[in-house]
């Protein structure tokens, strides 16, 4: 039976936040009426929003993209709708060729049995092993790779070809070819964990790079004599720039920066979030390395921020409220923006007619109410 939103506040494509009523299977039918439909009631402080997109996302409640099995992939994303995320791209890290190509297998087999609980896995994020020795943060030194044609393309076969996004380090030998080669894949190439000077960002975007990985984070920082990576994502259009917006691993005048810089359709939100995500403060782990949590933040032993515990709502009330973007683009940061970058914008990120019916309901203080994915609910608050 169909359902709907009677009378609420939404965030409708092409119209802003408007009162109206939406009416959706598993697919949205009307933004503007509620016939022969069974109404779902909201709060009268809630809005009505696309669901959250998320490009870039590890782990979460426990379990990991590298643990390589579907019962992890199901608990992940079963931990993300709690935070209104209904679409994400589960994504790897630096690892053995065996522990990458399993969960790329993983990743396929829980895609094609798209199991109607949690957030929906869009793809994948191969975030290493092409990475620079020079700059892996939290990903292990020992299986850093060289950039190889066909062993991207032998993962992406594993995946099904749902590689939507993979991190490239411009300075490494052959990246020009190589981004040229993954571009013409249709996967989108994003710049980082590189110590790249501007010259070789300028020549990766020519190759066909679109996208940075974490902006500020292991990369290059800005310089008077070479603005490296971090000038290049906020002089360059060409560039959308993610960003974790949990203000550790970004201060709120960095994020200000970036934010009046860049088109307001070039910054995503992302959580770069690791397992321990959902869970208590403690002893976790990423990659086989020790991470200690505590009072929000994830570090290894020698202090280096090892993703985040970040949670998307969190990160949009941080925009709003701390950054002070105004509510709508922020809320493109997480929705829009995210799905046009990896070419999914027919299917997902805005509220309009055709287009899977999820959305993330939110009351004023940016809490979760409900999430719904393709038509069912997937939490409740």
């Amino acid at each position: 039976m169909k359902k709907c939103f009677k009378n609420v506040n939404a965030y409708v494509e092409g119209k802003g936040v408007v009162k109206t009523s939406l009416s959706f299977d598993d697919i949205i039918l009307s933004v503007e009426n509620c016939q022969d439909a069974e109404e779902i009631k909201i709060p009268y402080n809630a809005i009505v929003l696309p669901g959250f997109v998320d490009q870039h996302i590890h782990a979460a409640g426990g379990s990991d993209t590298m643990d390589a099995t579907e019962q992890a992939l199901e608990i992940f994303a079963d931990t993300l709708s709690k935070e209104g995320t209904t679409s994400f791209l589960a994504t790897s890290m630096t690892q053995s060729y065996e522990n990458i190509s399993k969960a790329m297998v993983a990743v396929k087999s829980y895609m094609e049995k798209n199991p109607e609980k949690g957030a929906r896995v869009i793809g994948v994020h191969l975030e290493g092993p092409f990475i620079s020795e020079k700059m892996v943060g939290a990903q292990p030194l020992e299986y850093v790779a060289n950039l190889d044609e066909k062993v991207f393309d032998e993962y992406n076969e594993m995946s099904g070809n749902n590689i939507k996004i993979i991190t490239v380090a411009p300075d490494v030998d052959g990246a020009e070819e190589f981004i040229k080669h993954v571009t013409s894949k249709g996967v989108v190439a994003s710049i980082g964990h590189t110590p790249s000077k501007y010259q070789f960002v300028k020549r990766a975007i020519e190759s066909g790079a679109s996208n940075v990985t974490h902006t500020y984070n292991a990369q290059s920082a800005l310089h008077h004599r070479d603005i490296g990576v971090v000038g290049a994502a906020l002089l360059e259009d060409a560039l959308n720039c993610e960003i974790i917006a949990d203000t550790i691993h970004v201060s709120v005048p960095a994020i200000k920066l970036l934010v009046k810089n860049k088109p307001a359709d070039k910054v995503t939100l992302i959580t770069d979030s690791m397992r321990a995500k959902g869970l208590e403060d403690g002893v976790s782990e990423l990659g086989g390395q020790t991470v200690y949590v505590k009072n929000g933040e994830a570090r290894l032993a020698d202090g280096t921020l090892a993703g985040s515990v970040l949670k998307m709502n969190d990160a949009l009330r941080n925009v709003v409220e701390k950054v002070g973007v105004p509510f709508e683009t922020a809320v493109d940061f997480c929705t829009a923006n995210p799905a046009k970058n990896i070419g999914m914008y027919d299917k997902i990120g805005s509220i309009k007619v055709g287009k899977y019916a999820d959305f993330t309901v939110i009351d004023d203080k940016f809490n979760v109410i409900l999430t719904i994915k393709g038509g069912k609910i997937i939490f409740e608050a």
